[in-house]
């Protein structure tokens, strides 16, 4: 099977194991500097973070998110990684229960594998800093976009890491400065990268088994949880998001 997979095939109309929600291809929307705004929402902890996101336009930003929300089709993006993996992020605009889940998965498995879920029920965080980075900048084509920070912010509400590499705030503020309309893209990267959505920071460390794992409470990356993912499954996730 070729290693770049065609966009109807990155693009599907459904996903394995997941929903049966009318998964689109919105691309556009990652140029629409109000989208990054209501995406990242989750990720501004206190009201201090939430002035710094939304600004003059918390207003517009509403509107926008409640019109997104409405539609009765699922805005779909999707990130190549190697080896025919690629990860799918989708806005689940559920009237009773919208949110935005971020699934792995590849040709050959059954189902996705659900990273991380953000909503009022919270679960991950499902992706390490280096694997963040690492994917936003694999510049694999044929997905929603090639662009370091377009993938950089689109994955960002799915990542919780304790320790973070010195060029985390330059990368994460040029990304909000070439993409939102802030005004003070790098005071908003320190907030994010404190805050770090829902979940907070969490701490990785190598399993016993050889693969990466994480100790947060709601994460499916995290052994000790009840519900996280097998050890096999667990092993082929990090595996397929290694740096």
């Amino acid at each position: 099977m070729s290693s770049v997979m065609d966009n109807a095939d990155l693009h599907p109309a459904r996903i394995p194991g997941y929903g049966e929600g009318l998964l689109t291809r919105q691309d556009g929307l990652l140029d629409e500097p109000l989208f990054w705004l209501c995406h990242l929402s989750s990720c501004a902890h206190g009201n201090a973070a939430e002035e710094l996101l939304f600004g003059a336009d918390y207003d517009a930003a509403s509107t926008f998110q409640r019109r997104m929300w409405q539609s009765t089709k699922w805005p779909t993006f999707t990130v190549p990684l190697a080896g025919d993996h690629r990860l799918h992020v989708v806005h689940r605009t559920l009237a009773d229960d919208p949110g935005t889940d971020y699934l792995l998965h590849h040709p050959d498995w059954e189902q996705a594998e659900l990273l991380a879920r953000d909503d009022g029920h919270f679960m991950g965080p499902g992706l390490s800093w280096p694997e963040l980075v690492s994917i936003a900048v694999n510049a694999l084509p044929g997905g929603s976009t090639t662009d370091p920070g377009a993938r950089l912010l689109l994955l960002l509400p799915a990542f919780g890491d304790e320790e973070v590499d010195d060029q985390a705030v330059d990368r994460l503020t040029d990304a909000l400065h070439s993409l939102t309309r802030v005004e003070d893209p790098r005071c908003l990267s320190e907030a994010l990268l404190e805050g770090q959505g829902a979940p907070g920071p969490v701490r990785w460390t190598m399993a016993g088994q050889g693969f990466q794992v994480n100790d947060g409470a709601h994460s499916f990356r995290n052994p000790a949880n009840r519900f996280a993912l097998p050890a096999d499954r667990l092993a082929r996730v990090a595996t397929a998001l290694a740096p």
